[in-house]
């Protein structure tokens, strides 16, 4: 049987913690950010994690356990 491959889109966008979740970057911070408050652009600085209802789909295009 031949080896999973890694969907390389995905692991550009998603790191696996050391407990199997995932890591993403929160949407929203790439343009028209005049608009949008200090402490909103601060708060999407901070990486959030995949949903549950979403983790089997992700880990499977990563190959993760």
């Amino acid at each position: 049987m031949p080896k999973m491959k890694t969907r390389k889109a995905a692991a550009a966008r998603f790191k696996v913690t050391g407990t199997g979740k995932l890591k993403r970057n929160r949407p929203g911070r790439r343009h028209k950010l005049t608009k949008k408050s200090s402490n909103r652009k601060r708060h999407l600085k901070k990486a959030g994690l995949v949903d549950k209802g979403q983790l089997k789909m992700y880990s499977r295009l990563l190959g993760v356990g």
